[in-house]
C-alpha cells in the first residue's frame, strides 16, 4: 500500500498528464512556434465570463483582434477556455500567447511569472465594472444578509466577479457562505449562473452587471422577476495580457497595436468592443499592475481555505 503522500502526488502527476493532453488537443498538436503570421498565428484564449461558450464570449473580442489584423497583419487564432483555470495553465504551459483574465485568475499567472498586462479597456474614461447578487422576486429575498437559508449559483471559483466579489459581499453582509447558505452551485460561468435564477434551480444567483444586462436583452432573463441585492465596489476591468516569453519588439508593436486600434482608418468605431461585448471608446496600454491593486485586497479576503470549503459544499 503507497503512502497517502505518494497516491496524491501520483493523482496530481496524472491531473496534469491529462490536462497536458487537453491542452495539445485545443491547439490541434501544433509544434510550430506561433508569430503572428496567418499560417503561424498568435494564439488567444479568453476565460469563459459571459457567453460561456466559444460562440458567445469570442464573439465579443473577435472584432477588435480583427481589427488588429487590419492594421498590422498580425493574426490571431481566438478561443475560450473550458474554465478560468484552463486559460491560466494554457498561457503557463506555453499553449497560448495571449489570454484575457480577470484580476482572479491574472493573479496566479502573475505569480507563476507567465503572464504580463497588455491592456485593458476603457469607456468613458472608466476601466471597471461591476458584480452584482440578483434574486428571484418571488422569493421575498431583499438584501444579501437574507440569503441566509437560501440556494444561490456562482460562477468560475477563479471569477473575480461572478465569485470573489459575491463571496466577499455575502462575508462583509455577516454571513458565513459554509454553513449560512442552503445549497451552492458551481456553474462555470455568468451566464450559466443567470439562467439557473432565470430557470428556478436557485434563489440567488452572482454575476457581473455587464452580464446581467446582456441576459435581460438576449431575453434569458425576466428583469420584471428579478431584483438586485448587492452591488459590489468598482473592480478593475479584466485585462488582456500576453506571454512573459515574447519577444520584447513584439510585446512593444502589440501595446501600439492595442493602443492605436481605435484610430486606425477603415476601422469603424462598433468593432472596438471589451468586457460584456459591449463596445467601448479605445483600449489604455500604458497600465500597471497597480490598477489592480483594489481587486486584490477583496481577492486576499477569500482565502483559499474558504474557497476550497466552498467547493466541497458545492460538490455534496
Amino acid at each position: 500500500m503507497l503512502p497517502p503522500q505518494t497516491i496524491a502526488k501520483l493523482l496530481a502527476l496524472g491531473l496534469v498528464a491529462i490536462f497536458s493532453v487537453y491542452l495539445l488537443k485545443i491547439t490541434n498538436q501544433t509544434t510550430q512556434a506561433a508569430d503572428g503570421s496567418a499560417s503561424h498565428p498568435y494564439r488567444v484564449m479568453l476565460i469563459p465570463a459571459d457567453g460561456g461558450t466559444e460562440d458567445g464570449t469570442r464573439a465579443d473580442f473577435k472584432p477588435v483582434f480583427d481589427a488588429i489584423t487590419q492594421t498590422t497583419d498580425i493574426h490571431f487564432d481566438i478561443k475560450v477556455g473550458q474554465s478560468y483555470a484552463t486559460v491560466i495553465e494554457a498561457i503557463c504551459s506555453d499553449v497560448v500567447e495571449i489570454a484575457w483574465f480577470g484580476a482572479a485568475s491574472y493573479l496566479p499567472a502573475k505569480q507563476r511569472g507567465c503572464a504580463e498586462l497588455l491592456a485593458v479597456d476603457v469607456k468613458d474614461n472608466s476601466s471597471s465594472y461591476f458584480s452584482g447578487i440578483y434574486a428571484r422576486k418571488e422569493s421575498n429575498i431583499l438584501t444579501v444578509s437574507d440569503i441566509q437559508g437560501h440556494s444561490i449559483a456562482f460562477g468560475d471559483p477563479n471569477s473575480t466577479s461572478s465569485f470573489v466579489y459575491p463571496v466577499a459581499m455575502i462575508v462583509d453582509a455577516g454571513l458565513d457562505p459554509i454553513n449560512d447558505l442552503k445549497q451552492i452551485r458551481i456553474t462555470g460561468s455568468h451566464a450559466n449562473s443567470l439562467k439557473a435564477l432565470s430557470e428556478g434551480q436557485v434563489d440567488v444567483a452572482a454575476a457581473s452587471f455587464d452580464s446581467f444586462e446582456k441576459a435581460i436583452n438576449q431575453g434569458i432573463i425576466d428583469a420584471n422577476a428579478v431584483v438586485v441585492i448587492g452591488k459590489s465596489a468598482p473592480i478593475p476591468n479584466p485585462p488582456l495580457t500576453m506571454s512573459t516569453k515574447l519577444p520584447k519588439e513584439v510585446k512593444a508593436k502589440l501595446r501600439l497595436a492595442f493602443k492605436n486600434v481605435h484610430k486606425s482608418a477603415n476601422i469603424s468605431p462598433e468593432m472596438i468592443r471589451g468586457y460584456g461585448g459591449n463596445q467601448v471608446d479605445r483600449y489604455d496600454t500604458v497600465i500597471t499592475d497597480d490598477i489592480l491593486a483594489p481587486a486584490l485586497v477583496v481577492i486576499s479576503n477569500v482565502t483559499s481555505d474558504m474557497r476550497s470549503a466552498i467547493l466541497a459544499k458545492a460538490n455534496k
